[in-house]
């Protein structure tokens, strides 16, 4: 299989919540891997393909969880993948102490 990400993944192991972007019903799922351009999530409830999600990493940093923006790029019984949007710096950074090692 050919790679297409322009990010490495890191394998991690995150309790995340999520919802739909505009809704306020949050799941709950696990990040297993990780980078500047997305993440995995195994979930028992994934949000469909191309939906807008939003992503709380819920473990506090100095200002707060860190929530990111993204769609929905597959989905399948118990995962999603997620590319992200535009990250901010401290997003960015967060991403960054997260997968560094």
């Amino acid at each position: 299989m050919v790679e297409n990400r322009r990010h490495k993944r890191s394998p991690v192991d995150i309790a995340v919540e999520f919802w739909e972007r505009g809704l306020a019903r949050p799941r709950v799922g696990r990040a297993k891997d990780l980078s500047q351009g997305g993440m995995l999530i195994e979930t028992s409830d994934p949000l469909a393909f191309s939906t807008e999600v939003v992503i709380r990493l819920p473990f506090a940093q100095r200002s707060g969880p860190t929530e990111l923006s993204g769609v929905v790029r597959w989905n399948h019984a118990g995962c999603m993948g997620v590319q992200f949007g535009l990250l901010g710096a401290r997003e960015t950074n967060v991403i960054a102490e997260l997968t560094k090692g």
